[in-house]
């Protein structure tokens, strides 16, 4: 694993919003970079990124097995009671999953760690899927990446192929964000694009503008009923809204499915680390009150059930920061940590030059089937992090 110099596209932002990623620099802000890029052998890819990133997905649906079934760590994973056996419903009858992406921590040298998944609302999927392989695309035609580099992305193929086997039919999907955020606007817009390759109708609504009729059926703004919805917001607002009274009805078809709620939750660190103890792609991590916890107090990282973007992240350290890293950027502030946190052991970012990245491993259909990379010089990744490409250079 190398972090490469490399000559940059002078109109990637014109390229980037005639493939419908301007949000990557909007604002005058870049979310996105190519003046570098991480190189990575063949042999990193397959056996240090893809094959755990397998066998950590297949871990994930085990703990979700377990969880269901427990009212205790359901309580602990601060999951309402009142949809307990709408998730357990969902969980039995296998209703399908759509995508997801694992942070790892990997320097090219020690096994991968997972840091999160973000199993319910994942971003930067246009990014992975589609703009870094234009990148790769047109560097090799261009001749600034040699001929036969590679990149671990299938991920556009793989989101055609799930959506071909959701089995709509002929009722729509209906595809839906919060107003006013660019980012969760062109991954919905990114979604239903590769929805419609795979042959299913789409229809875009706004969470703000869904309805809820009289017996509890969601409508849309023509009052038809949203039979099939792919939603990026997370369940736990869902259900804490006031029309989440109505989500039990199973009258909806949901994208993700419910039972994601136990695996975009940060309990499911610690729930990993006690079913598969010792792991070597899993970090240490207990619930915190945890007397067990104690044993990482002083060189841990505290984060909140539900987060995002990381916020309410805490680093603390038994020594001073270093890299050039002060006291202030161990934290991050934002608006949870309400339902409770969990202490994960420290195992910081790599350092390549100052540059800090995370591997986001993405998973579609059950399937490893690439990855992304987010980059700052913070040690906590934040929304403030930019994209940058990867190449397979053997």
């Amino acid at each position: 694993m190398r972090r490469l110099a490399i000559e940059p596209r002078a109109d990637w932002k014109a390229e980037a919003a005639r493939l419908g990623g301007d949000f990557l620099s909007e604002g005058g802000d870049s979310f996105w970079t190519e003046d570098a890029c991480y190189a990575f052998t063949l042999q990193e890819i397959e056996e240090a990124i893809e094959a755990p990133t397998q066998e950590l997905l297949s871990m994930c649906y085990a703990a979700v097995e377990h969880v269901v079934g427990r009212p205790d760590l359901l309580r602990k994973l601060a999951i309402p009671e009142s949809v307990w056996d709408y998730l357990r419903r969902s969980w039995q009858r296998q209703d399908r999953d759509l995508y997801g992406r694992f942070d790892l921590r990997f320097d090219g040298t020690a096994p991968a760690k997972l840091y999160e998944f973000n199993a319910d609302t994942p971003t930067s999927l246009f990014e992975a899927a589609v703009f870094q392989w234009h990148w790769l695309e047109q560097g090799i035609e261009h001749g600034r990446l040699p001929h036969g580099a590679d990149q671990f992305n299938s991920i556009h193929d793989r989101l055609i192929e799930a959506f071909a086997g959701f089995g709509f039919g002929k009722a729509p999907l209906h595809v839906a964000c919060v107003r006013d955020n660019a980012e969760d606007r062109g991954t919905v817009d990114y979604l239903a694009e590769c929805a419609r390759q795979a042959g299913v109708s789409t229809e875009f609504i706004f969470i703000e503008e869904i309805g809820v009729t009289a017996d509890g059926r969601f409508t849309d703004l023509a009052d038809r009923a949203i039979l099939n919805l792919f939603k990026l917001y997370p369940w736990e607002w869902m259900v804490s809204e006031a029309f989440g009274r109505h989500l039990p009805g199973d009258r909806t078809r949901f994208i993700e499915p419910v039972w994601k709620m136990v695996l975009s939750n940060k309990g499911l660190l610690p729930i990993l680390w006690e079913m598969f103890p010792g792991h070597p792609n899993l970090l240490p991590a207990f619930f915190e009150g945890d007397p067990r916890a104690q044993a990482l107090a002083g060189n841990h990282v505290r984060k909140p059930l539900h987060g995002r973007e990381g916020g309410n992240i805490e680093i603390v350290r038994r020594g001073p920061a270093t890299g050039g890293l002060g006291t202030d950027d161990l934290r991050r502030e934002g608006p949870y940590g309400g339902e409770g946190y969990v202490v994960q052991s420290l195992c910081e970012l790599p350092d390549f030059d100052g540059n800090r990245p995370v591997i986001g491993s993405w998973v579609v259909a059950g399937q490893a089937c690439g990855m992304g990379i987010r980059e700052e010089r913070a040690a906590i990744t934040s929304n403030g992090a930019r994209f940058v490409p990867h190449v397979i250079l053997d």
